[in-house]
């Protein structure tokens, strides 16, 4: 399979995990509060670092091509919780900083299309999960 992430335990603590994407090496771990050694990002720190990354990115090819005057690019994520009708839903706070000369249509326009960045669309829409599992 094409882009395929390999996660396996690596033995070397309660829930440290080794993470390996292509020709790249992660480490996730729960952190200490959750029993886990806080060795690496957690599972939500990496969703949501996917999710801070394809943002910055778009942006990023979205200015450049459009020859916008922005400099610099930060997204900054957080998870929590909350309570709609009753049902608690996971909710990623995001905050995107952009740094340049730009214009207020400009700037509206690039919070737009933060949300076209690939990722973004895959969380708000509802994923088809095809789970199977080996020996």
């Amino acid at each position: 399979m094409s882009g395929t992430i390999v996660v396996s335990e690596n033995g070397q603590g309660r829930y440290q995990q080794d993470v390996v994407a292509g020709q790249h090496r992660l480490l996730a771990d729960e952190p200490a509060s959750m029993g886990g050694g806080d060795a690496g990002p957690a599972p939500f720190d990496y969703l949501m670092a996917g999710l801070g990354a394809c943002t910055s990115m778009t942006l990023r090819m979205y200015a450049e091509r459009k020859e916008l005057p922005l400099r610099r690019v930060s997204v900054e994520l957080a998870h929590h919780k909350v309570d709609i009708d009753g049902v608690s839903r996971d909710c990623i706070e995001r905050r995107i900083t952009l740094d340049g000369e730009l214009s207020p249509e400009q700037r509206q326009r690039l919070l737009e299309i933060a949300n076209k960045c690939p990722v973004h669309r895959a969380l708000s829409q509802s994923f088809v999960l095809n789970c199977a599992l080996a020996g």
